[in-house]
Formats: C-alpha cells, sequence, structure tokens
C-alpha cells in the first residue's frame, strides 16, 4: 500500500510512485504542515524553482487536520497562480493542449484544501492515464504494514530530495538557463512531455 499526503499538485516522483503502486491511501486525517506541499507546489522559471502557495485560513488549533484546512479567499491567489503558470509553461510544447483542463479550478471556489488538491489529482491521473485507485482516509492512518510506503514525511524539498536523490532529466523550457530542475509539480512534467511523461515516471519507478 502506498500512503500519501493531500497535495497541491505533487511533485513528480510522487505520480512515479502512483505509477508503479496503484493502489494507494490518502491520508487527509494527519495533521496540517505549513510550507510543504500540501498547501505548495514548485514551478520552473528563469530564475529556478518558483513556489506557488494556496493561502489558508487561520485556525485557532495547533495540530489541525488536512480534512478541516480551509482556503482563504484574501486577495486574487487563483489568478496570481494561473498567471504563473501560464507565464512558465505558455512555451512548453503541451501547456496549451492542457490548459482548458486546468483553468477552471484557478475560477472555481473550494472551500476545503483537501478538495482542491483532490480534484486535481484526480485530473493529472485522467491525463496521465494512471490507473491508480486512491482511497480517501479521514482519520489519521496509523496501521502500517511493513510492505507499505509512507510517503508522508517527505512533502518538503528536504526530505524528497534526500528520499529520491536520483532524478530522471527530462526537457524543460528554462534548462539551458537553469540547468534541470528535480522534484517539481507534475505539471512540469505534463506541459513539457505530454504522453511522454509516463515514460518518465516509469523510469523513475524502475530506478
Amino acid at each position: 500500500m502506498l500512503l500519501l499526503p493531500s497535495q497541491y499538485l505533487a511533485p513528480v516522483p510522487f505520480y512515479a510512485q502512483l505509477y508503479a503502486t496503484p493502489n494507494a491511501v490518502e491520508d487527509w486525517g494527519e495533521h496540517y504542515v505549513k510550507q510543504t506541499t500540501r498547501s505548495r507546489c514548485y514551478i520552473a522559471t528563469p530564475q529556478g524553482p518558483q513556489p506557488l502557495t494556496v493561502p489558508i485560513e487561520r485556525t485557532q488549533r495547533n495540530h489541525c487536520p488536512m480534512r478541516d484546512i480551509r482556503i482563504s479567499d484574501h486577495g486574487n491567489w487563483r489568478q496570481l497562480h494561473w498567471r504563473a503558470l501560464v507565464s512558465a509553461y505558455e512555451n512548453s510544447p503541451y501547456f496549451e493542449y492542457y490548459a482548458d483542463d486546468f483553468q477552471p479550478f484557478y475560477t472555481r471556489h473550494y472551500t476545503y484544501l483537501t478538495d482542491f488538491n483532490e480534484g486535481l489529482r484526480r485530473l493529472v491521473c485522467e491525463l496521465l492515464g494512471l490507473p491508480c485507485e486512491v482511497e480517501v482516509s479521514k482519520e489519521y492512518v496509523t496501521e502500517i504494514s511493513p510492505s507499505s510506503i509512507d510517503l508522508r514525511p517527505l512533502a518538503s524539498p528536504q526530505t524528497l530530495a534526500a528520499r529520491f536523490p536520483g532524478a530522471v532529466p527530462y526537457y524543460q523550457v528554462f534548462s539551458s538557463r537553469t540547468g534541470f530542475l528535480p522534484h517539481l509539480s507534475i505539471v512540469d512534467l505534463l506541459f513539457n512531455l505530454g504522453p511522454e511523461s509516463r515514460l518518465v515516471l516509469r523510469k523513475m519507478a524502475q530506478g
């Protein structure tokens, strides 16, 4: 079993694990952690990786479960995120092909972060043709078998790089300026490689 955190357009290695392990559980009962991919994704720009962070409402609870985290409507973050995605990927080979699938997520209102993340994850799996079955647990998952793969602690760039030090390079729009940038959001792979993204995921899963 693959155990995942809810994430905003998760990094490529998480989808490589989904490719390799089609049965997964997404834990909505775990505590929300700031400055992780639960509410933040990283995209490529000419200056290097750029974080896009979904603002959340403040909570009085110190350890709030992911299922209870509400998205803040303060400011125009949806418009800013979409503009950032367009600016970063409008010249990539497949952005125009997929743009109409992603744009509605930046005009539609979502109350809970997990619902927003889940909608995007389902879309990405559909576009990649991943036959993954992801079950949602609204309670914190404590019973983990020895064969399970727990990726919940890997929702930060530091822990992710330590767990997956070897990345499979692929074409990126700004690589001539920045070099290859590993462990970016899955949209970086999808917008650059389109259907061939599955080949990269397979190599990562095997390697």
